[in-house]
């Protein structure tokens, strides 16, 4: 994966070395949280059909990070394995999104968290799948393809909780509210990714958030819901390593198996 690092004058910086790599760490933990998430709907849809679309779009999230935890390790051994990155971490390492850490509540907040998410990564894709790091392009126009069904998916439900019973219209419009602080940390370029911004390595996030905001308008207009007025951010930030308590407890699920028997081959 050595063609994948940034180059300046056929050499590597450090500095950019490491944007990268905790860019991708930024993606992969995203992917690798909500997944989980999402998996705790597994036996508990609305319906049987639910049931089994949201387990696969787990499943997609689960692959994507997967996935992205194998490069890192391709390229620097001292990442151990992708078991290592995903099951031996601690909260205060993961630098996933606070949104992807909430916890499920009702289907129409677990229905918003998804399209926030993946109306964000839609967008993002779209523009790192050219990108001049093959990583990242290479990955995005992959991931994007799943992306776009889970963006599908999600944006359907709105419409029909918001055109549906006056219940699950109040459902999505408290739901919608309730997740909006946590749609700053997505718009906000990351420390690492502004410094692969500034080397033009990555996307344009002026792009990214005028596309994003864009559609969620639109699909909310339609949905008869409203685009919470209130500009307030979460003091909280997962790309800061500053996490809520949800992705604590979270961890403490995922990785107790493969923490009891740290020696197993799986």
């Amino acid at each position: 994966m050595t063609s994948n690092r940034v180059e300046h004058g056929g050499a590597a910086h450090t500095s950019s070395r490491k944007a990268l790599d905790h860019f991708v760490l930024e993606i992969a933990d995203d992917a690798l949280v909500l997944g989980h998430r999402l998996s705790e709907w597994c036996g508990h849809g609305p319906t049987i059909e639910e049931d089994i679309a949201l387990s696969n779009i787990s499943l997609d999230h689960l692959g994507q990070a997967q996935c992205l935890y194998e490069l890192l390790v391709e390229n620097d051994a001292n990442y151990g394995s992708a078991d290592k990155l995903a099951f031996f971490r601690d909260s205060f390492e993961f630098r996933n999104c606070i949104l992807v850490e909430q916890e499920n509540g009702d289907f129409a907040q677990t229905i918003v968290r998804q399209v926030y998410f993946s109306a964000y990564y839609y967008f993002l894709y779209e523009q790192l799948s050219s990108c001049p790091i093959s990583l990242l392009s290479d990955f995005a126009a992959k991931a994007r393809k799943e992306v776009s069904y889970h963006l599908r998916h999600a944006g359907e439900w709105i419409l029909r909780l918001g055109d549906g019973t006056t219940e699950s219209k109040a459902r999505a419009q408290a739901a919608i509210v309730q997740l909006w602080p946590f749609v700053e940390e997505l718009l906000a370029p990351s420390e690492a990714a502004s410094i692969l911004i500034a080397e033009s390595q990555v996307f344009e996030p002026s792009t990214v958030s005028s596309a994003y905001k864009q559609y969620l308008e639109t699909l909310l207009s339609e949905a008869t819901l409203e685009v919470p007025s209130s500009t307030a951010a979460s003091p909280l930030n997962g790309r800061q390593l500053k996490h809520s308590e949800h992705l604590s407890q979270l961890l403490s699920v995922m990785q107790s198996t493969a923490r009891a028997h740290p020696d197993a081959l799986w």
